[in-house]
């Protein structure tokens, strides 16, 4: 064996010698806390639901009035988690939820022109009660603020990109609403809104 190679593998064995345990999770740099906050509600059939139908509901709007949500629905999601961990808030029950869903679904499917003040709060309110729902994900170990900048994250990116496929196929700056793009819109409504009233009734069922 020559100098050379026995000065190689002796290298080695050093370097083996004094390398601690790897972690490949990404755990160990805490943005694992984020990931968990904003793939959490994906996983969840409110959440997935909830987000669509606020993002119909955006783009339903135009894009002026769609993009106040798209900034306040977020800012729910958040608010609802610090006060679930800050000051103990409750989740809400499931017949919230599903009655949530169902207002949406109607009032997507009956097209009617509310102010946007009014959707911007309807947004920030069902932003709560989701927010403090996906807060009882959190555990002590679990870094707080990149769990909320995950959620609030997902949010957004949800609602904007929910909203920019509903304005392209509405196309509300060149089709009226009676046409079949706003009909199927409107259809969309009501199938979420049939599921929001399904919902509801297997929450009240014994």
């Amino acid at each position: 064996m020559s100098t050379r190679l026995k000065t190689t593998l002796l290298t080695c064995l050093v370097w083996l010698a004094q390398s601690g345990i790897a972690d490949a999770h990404i755990v160990s740099a805490r943005l694992g806390d984020f990931y968990a906050g904003a793939l959490h509600p994906l996983l969840t059939l409110q959440d997935v639901l909830t987000w669509a139908a606020l993002g119909l509901l955006a783009g339903s709007l135009g894009a002026a009035s769609g993009r106040w949500l798209v900034l306040v629905f977020p800012l729910g999601l958040c608010a609802g988690l610090t006060l679930a961990v800050s000051a103990g808030v409750a989740p809400t029950s499931p017949l919230v939820d599903a009655l949530s869903i169902l207002m949406l679904g109607l009032l997507l499917a009956s097209a009617l022109r509310i102010p946007v003040m009014l959707v911007c709060f309807i947004a920030f309110a069902i932003g709560m009660m989701r927010g403090a729902v996906n807060a009882g994900e959190l555990t002590p170990q679990m870094d707080r603020f990149l769990y909320g900048a995950g959620l609030a994250c997902a949010g957004y990116v949800v609602i904007t990109l929910v909203m920019a496929l509903t304005l392209t196929v509405r196309r509300p700056e060149t089709a009226p609403i009676s046409s079949w793009r706003g009909i199927a819109v409107r259809a969309v409504g009501g199938w979420v809104a049939a599921i929001g009233l399904m919902m509801a009734g297997l929450s009240l069922a014994p």
